[in-house]
Protein backbone atom coordinates (compact mmCIF):
# COMPACT_ATOMS: atom_id res chain seq x y z
CA UNK A 1 0.00 0.00 0.00
CA UNK A 2 1.49 3.54 -1.06
CA UNK A 3 0.56 6.56 0.77
CA UNK A 4 0.81 8.53 -2.47
CA UNK A 5 -2.49 6.57 -4.11
CA UNK A 6 -4.18 6.90 -0.91
CA UNK A 7 -4.20 10.79 -1.18
CA UNK A 8 -4.64 10.58 -4.84
CA UNK A 9 -8.01 8.60 -4.13
CA UNK A 10 -9.08 11.28 -1.74
CA UNK A 11 -8.47 13.63 -3.75
CA UNK A 12 -10.35 12.48 -6.69
CA UNK A 13 -13.50 11.99 -4.45
CA UNK A 14 -12.75 8.11 -3.40
CA UNK A 15 -14.02 6.50 0.37
CA UNK A 16 -11.23 5.71 1.80
CA UNK A 17 -11.16 1.90 3.18
CA UNK A 18 -10.61 0.75 6.66
CA UNK A 19 -7.21 -0.67 5.26
CA UNK A 20 -6.14 2.40 4.37
CA UNK A 21 -7.48 4.69 7.13
CA UNK A 22 -5.45 1.89 9.61
CA UNK A 23 -2.41 2.28 7.20
CA UNK A 24 -1.31 6.04 6.85
CA UNK A 25 -2.66 6.48 10.82
CA UNK A 26 -0.42 4.12 11.95
CA UNK A 27 2.28 5.15 9.45
CA UNK A 28 1.97 9.23 10.48
CA UNK A 29 1.97 7.92 14.25
CA UNK A 30 5.45 5.88 13.39
CA UNK A 31 6.94 8.65 11.55
CA UNK A 32 7.00 6.69 8.54
CA UNK A 33 4.67 9.15 6.80
CA UNK A 34 6.32 12.30 6.81
CA UNK A 35 4.17 15.56 8.04
CA UNK A 36 3.83 16.99 4.22
CA UNK A 37 1.97 13.50 3.20
CA UNK A 38 -0.14 13.78 6.02
CA UNK A 39 -1.43 17.77 5.50
CA UNK A 40 -1.70 16.94 1.71
CA UNK A 41 -3.95 14.18 2.77
CA UNK A 42 -5.36 16.00 5.31
CA UNK A 43 -6.83 19.30 2.47
CA UNK A 44 -8.08 16.27 0.37
CA UNK A 45 -10.37 14.96 3.24
CA UNK A 46 -10.99 18.94 3.80
CA UNK A 47 -12.32 19.33 0.37
CA UNK A 48 -13.65 16.00 -0.46
CA UNK A 49 -15.41 15.41 2.66
CA UNK A 50 -15.90 11.86 4.45
CA UNK A 51 -19.03 9.70 4.52
CA UNK A 52 -20.57 8.87 8.00
CA UNK A 53 -18.65 5.67 7.71
CA UNK A 54 -15.27 6.78 7.13
CA UNK A 55 -15.08 8.91 9.66
CA UNK A 56 -16.54 6.36 12.10
CA UNK A 57 -13.45 4.34 10.92
CA UNK A 58 -10.90 7.28 11.07
CA UNK A 59 -12.29 8.39 14.75
CA UNK A 60 -11.90 4.19 15.89
CA UNK A 61 -8.43 4.03 14.07
CA UNK A 62 -7.41 7.16 15.74
CA UNK A 63 -8.66 5.97 19.13
CA UNK A 64 -6.59 2.61 18.72
CA UNK A 65 -3.55 4.63 18.05
CA UNK A 66 -2.37 5.00 21.61
CA UNK A 67 -2.97 3.33 25.35
CA UNK A 68 -6.75 2.69 25.98
CA UNK A 69 -8.89 1.90 28.86
CA UNK A 70 -11.77 -0.72 28.97
CA UNK A 71 -15.30 -0.42 31.39
CA UNK A 72 -13.24 -3.42 33.08
CA UNK A 73 -10.22 -1.25 33.85
CA UNK A 74 -12.77 1.17 35.38
CA UNK A 75 -14.58 -1.20 37.23
CA UNK A 76 -18.63 -0.22 36.80
CA UNK A 77 -20.74 1.51 34.60
CA UNK A 78 -18.39 4.49 32.61
CA UNK A 79 -20.10 7.71 31.42
CA UNK A 80 -18.01 10.76 30.12
CA UNK A 81 -18.85 14.29 29.54
CA UNK A 82 -17.23 16.96 26.51
CA UNK A 83 -18.38 20.13 26.24
CA UNK A 84 -17.45 22.37 22.93
CA UNK A 85 -16.08 25.16 25.12
CA UNK A 86 -17.64 28.26 26.65
CA UNK A 87 -17.34 31.19 29.37
CA UNK A 88 -17.74 30.29 32.70
CA UNK A 89 -18.34 26.85 32.17
CA UNK A 90 -17.43 24.83 35.32
CA UNK A 91 -19.90 22.25 34.47
CA UNK A 92 -17.15 19.31 34.66
CA UNK A 93 -16.31 20.43 38.44
CA UNK A 94 -20.38 19.62 39.72
CA UNK A 95 -20.78 16.94 36.99
CA UNK A 96 -18.42 14.50 37.53
CA UNK A 97 -18.69 14.21 41.65
CA UNK A 98 -22.73 14.27 40.95
CA UNK A 99 -22.13 10.91 38.69
CA UNK A 100 -20.25 9.60 41.08
CA UNK A 101 -22.40 10.42 43.85
CA UNK A 102 -25.00 8.47 41.89
CA UNK A 103 -22.72 5.46 41.48
CA UNK A 104 -21.13 5.66 37.87
CA UNK A 105 -17.68 5.65 37.30
CA UNK A 106 -15.73 8.79 35.81
CA UNK A 107 -12.24 8.48 34.56
CA UNK A 108 -12.18 12.25 32.95
CA UNK A 109 -9.46 13.00 30.53
CA UNK A 110 -9.55 16.81 30.45
CA UNK A 111 -7.83 19.75 29.02
CA UNK A 112 -6.00 23.27 29.68
CA UNK A 113 -7.64 26.80 28.13
CA UNK A 114 -7.14 28.02 24.39
CA UNK A 115 -8.78 30.81 23.51
CA UNK A 116 -11.37 32.68 25.41
CA UNK A 117 -12.99 29.08 27.10
CA UNK A 118 -11.85 28.14 30.19
CA UNK A 119 -9.74 24.58 30.56
CA UNK A 120 -11.08 22.03 33.30
CA UNK A 121 -7.36 20.92 34.00
CA UNK A 122 -6.48 24.53 35.00
CA UNK A 123 -9.19 25.35 36.82
CA UNK A 124 -8.92 21.98 39.63
CA UNK A 125 -5.11 23.47 39.31
CA UNK A 126 -6.16 26.66 41.29
CA UNK A 127 -6.32 24.79 44.33
CA UNK A 128 -3.34 24.43 45.96
CA UNK A 129 -1.38 20.75 45.52
CA UNK A 130 -3.56 19.44 43.54
CA UNK A 131 -2.32 17.60 40.75
CA UNK A 132 -3.30 15.89 37.50
CA UNK A 133 -0.28 13.79 35.98
CA UNK A 134 -2.07 10.49 37.42
CA UNK A 135 -0.01 7.62 35.88
CA UNK A 136 -2.04 4.94 34.26
CA UNK A 137 -2.21 2.68 37.61
CA UNK A 138 -3.29 5.88 40.27
CA UNK A 139 -5.89 7.09 37.44
CA UNK A 140 -7.44 3.53 37.26
CA UNK A 141 -7.01 2.60 41.09
CA UNK A 142 -9.39 6.16 41.98
CA UNK A 143 -12.12 5.34 39.58
CA UNK A 144 -12.58 1.69 40.81
CA UNK A 145 -12.55 2.41 44.74
CA UNK A 146 -14.03 6.39 44.67
CA UNK A 147 -15.50 6.19 41.38
CA UNK A 148 -13.77 8.99 39.84
CA UNK A 149 -10.22 10.61 38.42
CA UNK A 150 -9.97 13.81 36.53
CA UNK A 151 -6.01 13.64 34.35
CA UNK A 152 -4.62 15.23 31.99
CA UNK A 153 -4.50 13.71 28.64
CA UNK A 154 -1.31 11.34 28.81
CA UNK A 155 1.06 11.05 25.32
CA UNK A 156 0.40 7.80 25.53
CA UNK A 157 -3.58 8.02 24.58
CA UNK A 158 -4.83 8.96 21.04
CA UNK A 159 -1.06 10.06 19.73
CA UNK A 160 -2.95 10.30 16.44
CA UNK A 161 -5.24 13.33 17.80
CA UNK A 162 -2.30 15.06 18.67
CA UNK A 163 -0.60 14.85 15.29
CA UNK A 164 -3.32 15.54 13.61
CA UNK A 165 -4.11 18.39 15.79
CA UNK A 166 -1.03 20.28 15.32
CA UNK A 167 -1.34 19.51 11.06
CA UNK A 168 -4.76 21.32 11.10
CA UNK A 169 -3.81 24.44 13.09
CA UNK A 170 -1.04 25.09 10.42
CA UNK A 171 -2.94 23.59 7.15
CA UNK A 172 -5.81 25.76 7.42
CA UNK A 173 -7.98 22.51 7.87
CA UNK A 174 -9.47 22.77 11.74
CA UNK A 175 -12.86 23.72 10.09
CA UNK A 176 -13.47 20.04 8.75
CA UNK A 177 -16.30 18.58 10.38
CA UNK A 178 -15.41 15.21 10.15
CA UNK A 179 -11.94 15.92 11.59
CA UNK A 180 -13.47 17.79 14.67
CA UNK A 181 -15.95 15.02 14.81
CA UNK A 182 -12.92 12.32 15.02
CA UNK A 183 -10.64 14.35 16.87
CA UNK A 184 -13.28 14.69 20.12
CA UNK A 185 -15.11 11.26 19.65
CA UNK A 186 -11.13 9.34 19.48
CA UNK A 187 -10.26 10.75 23.14
CA UNK A 188 -13.86 9.03 24.40
CA UNK A 189 -13.68 5.81 22.59
CA UNK A 190 -10.08 5.56 24.50
CA UNK A 191 -11.20 6.88 27.83
CA UNK A 192 -13.38 3.70 27.92
CA UNK A 193 -16.68 5.66 28.47
CA UNK A 194 -20.00 3.29 27.83
CA UNK A 195 -22.44 6.25 27.78
CA UNK A 196 -21.29 9.82 26.64
CA UNK A 197 -23.22 13.04 26.94
CA UNK A 198 -21.92 15.83 24.81
CA UNK A 199 -22.87 19.63 25.80
CA UNK A 200 -22.25 21.47 21.89
CA UNK A 201 -22.24 25.18 22.99
CA UNK A 202 -23.97 27.96 21.06
CA UNK A 203 -24.00 31.15 21.17
CA UNK A 204 -21.50 34.04 20.91
CA UNK A 205 -19.29 32.71 22.97
CA UNK A 206 -19.30 29.14 21.46
CA UNK A 207 -16.60 27.49 19.38
CA UNK A 208 -19.75 27.36 16.99
CA UNK A 209 -21.84 30.88 17.39
CA UNK A 210 -24.61 29.63 15.23
CA UNK A 211 -26.87 27.38 15.96
CA UNK A 212 -27.29 25.60 12.62
CA UNK A 213 -23.53 24.73 13.26
CA UNK A 214 -24.06 23.73 16.55
CA UNK A 215 -26.57 21.37 15.04
CA UNK A 216 -24.50 19.78 12.29
CA UNK A 217 -21.74 18.96 14.91
CA UNK A 218 -23.95 17.52 17.40
CA UNK A 219 -26.10 15.46 14.73
CA UNK A 220 -22.29 14.34 13.76
CA UNK A 221 -20.89 13.42 17.20
CA UNK A 222 -23.98 11.53 17.90
CA UNK A 223 -23.81 9.54 14.77
CA UNK A 224 -20.43 8.59 14.81
CA UNK A 225 -20.87 7.64 18.95
CA UNK A 226 -23.58 5.41 18.07
CA UNK A 227 -22.23 3.82 14.91
CA UNK A 228 -19.24 3.15 17.90
CA UNK A 229 -21.30 1.50 19.93
CA UNK A 230 -21.93 3.84 22.31
CA UNK A 231 -25.05 5.31 23.87
CA UNK A 232 -24.86 8.75 23.03
CA UNK A 233 -26.72 12.22 23.36
CA UNK A 234 -26.26 15.30 22.65
CA UNK A 235 -27.46 18.72 24.38
CA UNK A 236 -27.38 21.54 22.61
CA UNK A 237 -26.74 24.63 25.01
CA UNK A 238 -26.75 28.46 25.32
CA UNK A 239 -23.65 30.40 25.74
CA UNK A 240 -24.90 33.60 24.42
CA UNK A 241 -24.08 34.93 28.23
CA UNK A 242 -21.33 33.50 30.51
CA UNK A 243 -22.64 30.45 32.25
CA UNK A 244 -23.13 30.89 36.49
CA UNK A 245 -21.63 34.36 37.90
CA UNK A 246 -17.67 33.72 37.59
CA UNK A 247 -15.26 33.66 34.60
CA UNK A 248 -11.43 32.79 35.99
CA UNK A 249 -10.41 29.76 37.51
CA UNK A 250 -9.99 30.22 41.06
CA UNK A 251 -13.03 31.95 40.69
CA UNK A 252 -14.92 29.05 39.10
CA UNK A 253 -13.61 26.43 41.57
CA UNK A 254 -15.11 28.75 44.54
CA UNK A 255 -18.70 28.83 42.51
CA UNK A 256 -18.31 24.96 41.49
CA UNK A 257 -17.85 24.62 45.46
CA UNK A 258 -21.08 26.71 46.12
CA UNK A 259 -23.16 25.15 43.85
CA UNK A 260 -22.11 21.35 45.26
CA UNK A 261 -23.01 23.06 48.94
CA UNK A 262 -26.51 23.88 46.93
CA UNK A 263 -26.22 27.53 46.96
CA UNK A 264 -24.74 27.92 43.32
CA UNK A 265 -26.39 30.04 40.68
CA UNK A 266 -29.17 27.89 39.32
CA UNK A 267 -28.56 27.86 35.71
CA UNK A 268 -25.09 25.81 36.56
CA UNK A 269 -27.14 23.39 38.64
CA UNK A 270 -29.56 23.03 36.13
CA UNK A 271 -27.44 22.35 33.61
CA UNK A 272 -25.17 19.78 35.63
CA UNK A 273 -28.20 18.02 36.56
CA UNK A 274 -29.40 17.84 33.02
CA UNK A 275 -26.66 16.65 31.31
CA UNK A 276 -26.11 14.04 34.06
CA UNK A 277 -29.66 12.40 33.67
CA UNK A 278 -29.05 11.62 29.84
CA UNK A 279 -26.35 9.50 31.71
CA UNK A 280 -28.52 8.12 34.55
CA UNK A 281 -30.86 7.06 31.91
CA UNK A 282 -28.51 5.54 29.62
CA UNK A 283 -26.98 3.59 32.39
CA UNK A 284 -30.89 2.28 33.85
CA UNK A 285 -30.33 3.94 36.98
CA UNK A 286 -33.10 5.80 36.60
CA UNK A 287 -36.26 5.13 34.34
CA UNK A 288 -36.59 8.39 33.10
CA UNK A 289 -34.88 11.98 32.69
CA UNK A 290 -37.48 13.78 35.18
CA UNK A 291 -36.72 10.83 37.58
CA UNK A 292 -33.07 11.06 37.35
CA UNK A 293 -32.93 14.94 37.28
CA UNK A 294 -34.88 14.38 40.71
CA UNK A 295 -32.31 11.76 41.80
CA UNK A 296 -29.03 14.27 41.27
CA UNK A 297 -31.02 17.50 42.62
CA UNK A 298 -30.88 15.17 45.45
CA UNK A 299 -27.60 14.41 45.19
CA UNK A 300 -26.54 18.13 45.59
CA UNK A 301 -29.14 18.74 48.18
CA UNK A 302 -27.53 16.15 50.88
CA UNK A 303 -24.13 16.56 50.70
CA UNK A 304 -23.38 13.61 48.55
CA UNK A 305 -21.98 15.09 45.32
CA UNK A 306 -19.93 17.61 47.58
CA UNK A 307 -18.69 14.30 49.26
CA UNK A 308 -16.97 13.21 46.19
CA UNK A 309 -15.56 16.07 45.48
CA UNK A 310 -13.94 16.33 48.63
CA UNK A 311 -12.83 12.79 48.09
CA UNK A 312 -11.29 14.10 44.34
CA UNK A 313 -9.51 16.82 45.53
CA UNK A 314 -7.77 14.80 48.62
CA UNK A 315 -7.07 11.67 46.47
CA UNK A 316 -5.18 14.18 44.05
CA UNK A 317 -2.88 16.22 46.30
CA UNK A 318 -5.56 19.02 46.79
CA UNK A 319 -6.31 21.26 49.88
CA UNK A 320 -9.53 19.99 51.20
CA UNK A 321 -9.82 22.77 53.04
CA UNK A 322 -10.82 25.28 50.06
CA UNK A 323 -14.56 23.33 50.70
CA UNK A 324 -14.76 25.36 53.79
CA UNK A 325 -12.43 28.30 53.39
CA UNK A 326 -12.37 29.24 50.17
CA UNK A 327 -10.45 32.19 50.72
CA UNK A 328 -7.02 29.52 50.49
CA UNK A 329 -7.73 29.30 47.00
CA UNK A 330 -5.46 32.42 44.85
CA UNK A 331 -6.92 35.90 44.95
CA UNK A 332 -6.14 38.79 43.31
CA UNK A 333 -4.56 41.74 44.54
CA UNK A 334 -7.10 44.37 43.19
CA UNK A 335 -10.98 44.42 42.56
CA UNK A 336 -11.98 46.95 40.28
CA UNK A 337 -16.18 47.43 39.72
CA UNK A 338 -17.77 48.01 36.48
CA UNK A 339 -20.97 50.41 36.91
CA UNK A 340 -23.74 50.88 34.98
CA UNK A 341 -24.06 53.85 33.05
CA UNK A 342 -28.13 54.24 32.87
CA UNK A 343 -30.75 52.61 34.79
CA UNK A 344 -33.08 49.59 33.34
CA UNK A 345 -32.85 45.77 32.67
CA UNK A 346 -29.92 44.07 31.52
CA UNK A 347 -30.81 42.70 28.08
CA UNK A 348 -27.60 41.64 26.54
CA UNK A 349 -24.41 40.09 28.11
CA UNK A 350 -22.32 39.21 25.56
CA UNK A 351 -20.09 35.84 26.21
CA UNK A 352 -17.38 35.90 24.05
CA UNK A 353 -16.53 39.49 25.24
CA UNK A 354 -16.44 38.64 28.97
CA UNK A 355 -14.31 35.45 27.66
CA UNK A 356 -12.19 38.24 26.19
CA UNK A 357 -12.04 40.22 29.43
CA UNK A 358 -10.71 37.59 31.52
CA UNK A 359 -7.86 36.40 29.24
CA UNK A 360 -6.93 39.83 28.62
CA UNK A 361 -6.80 39.71 32.67
CA UNK A 362 -4.44 36.69 32.49
CA UNK A 363 -7.11 34.00 33.51
CA UNK A 364 -6.60 32.25 29.72
CA UNK A 365 -4.23 31.50 27.02
CA UNK A 366 -3.33 32.61 23.59
CA UNK A 367 -0.77 29.77 22.73
CA UNK A 368 -0.02 26.38 24.85
CA UNK A 369 2.65 27.44 26.81
CA UNK A 370 1.71 30.53 27.90
CA UNK A 371 1.18 30.74 31.92
CA UNK A 372 -2.00 31.71 33.19
CA UNK A 373 -2.94 33.61 36.73
CA UNK A 374 -5.18 31.43 38.46
CA UNK A 375 -6.54 34.05 40.72
CA UNK A 376 -7.54 36.57 38.20
CA UNK A 377 -11.01 36.61 36.34
CA UNK A 378 -14.51 38.53 35.85
CA UNK A 379 -17.54 38.20 38.41
CA UNK A 380 -20.83 38.78 36.83
CA UNK A 381 -23.21 41.05 39.49
CA UNK A 382 -26.35 41.46 36.75
CA UNK A 383 -27.29 38.86 34.37
CA UNK A 384 -29.87 39.17 31.27
CA UNK A 385 -33.33 40.11 32.84
CA UNK A 386 -31.78 41.47 35.79
CA UNK A 387 -32.26 45.47 36.83
CA UNK A 388 -30.08 47.84 37.81
CA UNK A 389 -29.61 51.23 38.96
CA UNK A 390 -27.65 54.07 37.44
CA UNK A 391 -24.19 53.40 38.82
CA UNK A 392 -25.16 50.24 39.84
CA UNK A 393 -22.37 47.31 40.06
CA UNK A 394 -22.65 45.03 36.97
CA UNK A 395 -19.54 43.36 37.39
CA UNK A 396 -15.95 43.09 39.69
CA UNK A 397 -12.51 42.77 37.97
CA UNK A 398 -9.87 40.66 39.39
CA UNK A 399 -6.69 42.15 38.68
CA UNK A 400 -2.84 41.40 39.41
CA UNK A 401 -1.10 42.64 36.65
CA UNK A 402 -2.67 46.42 35.67
CA UNK A 403 -1.00 46.01 31.51
CA UNK A 404 -4.47 45.28 30.06
CA UNK A 405 -6.71 46.53 32.47
CA UNK A 406 -8.14 49.47 30.22
CA UNK A 407 -9.28 46.71 27.71
CA UNK A 408 -10.70 44.10 29.45
CA UNK A 409 -12.51 47.32 31.21
CA UNK A 410 -13.87 48.18 27.72
CA UNK A 411 -14.85 44.38 26.95
CA UNK A 412 -16.58 44.22 29.77
CA UNK A 413 -18.68 47.32 29.79
CA UNK A 414 -19.23 46.78 26.00
CA UNK A 415 -20.31 43.27 26.31
CA UNK A 416 -23.69 44.83 28.44
CA UNK A 417 -26.42 46.30 26.74
CA UNK A 418 -29.14 48.05 29.16
CA UNK A 419 -32.79 48.70 28.09
CA UNK A 420 -33.68 52.19 29.77
CA UNK A 421 -37.32 51.35 29.40
CA UNK A 422 -37.36 48.69 32.69
CA UNK A 423 -38.85 46.43 30.15
CA UNK A 424 -38.90 42.53 30.93
CA UNK A 425 -36.26 40.92 29.31
CA UNK A 426 -35.84 37.25 29.40
CA UNK A 427 -32.59 35.38 29.07
CA UNK A 428 -32.34 32.82 26.31
CA UNK A 429 -33.16 29.39 27.17
CA UNK A 430 -30.55 27.27 28.30
CA UNK A 431 -31.23 23.99 27.02
CA UNK A 432 -32.09 24.73 23.19
CA UNK A 433 -32.39 21.18 21.81
CA UNK A 434 -31.38 17.41 22.64
CA UNK A 435 -30.29 15.03 19.69
CA UNK A 436 -30.05 11.41 20.29
CA UNK A 437 -29.01 8.53 18.22
CA UNK A 438 -31.36 8.40 14.69
CA UNK A 439 -31.28 12.20 15.02
CA UNK A 440 -34.05 11.88 17.32
CA UNK A 441 -34.82 15.66 18.36
CA UNK A 442 -36.26 16.49 21.79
Amino acid sequence: MNVVDIIRKKRDGGALSREETEFWVSGMVQGSIPDYQVSALLMALFLRGMSDEEAATLTDVMAHSGSMFTPSDLGGYTVDKHSTGGVGDKTTLVLIPLLAAAGLKVGKLSGRALGHTGGTIDKLESIPGFHTDLDRTRFLELVRRTGLALADHTADMVPADRILYELRDVTATVDSLPLIVASIMSKKIAGGAQAIVIDVKTGSGAFLPRIEDSRRLARALVSIGTKLGRKMSAVITDMSQPLGRTVGNALEVREAIETLQGRGPEDLATLCCELGAELLVFSGRSPDRGAAVATLRALLADGMALARFHDLVENQGGDVRVLETPGLLPQAEHSVSISARSAGTVCRLDALSIGRAANALGAGRTKKDDAIDPAVGVEIVRKIGEAVERGGLLAILQVNDEKNLAEAKRLVESAYEIDESGAPCSPPPLIVERILAGNRVQ
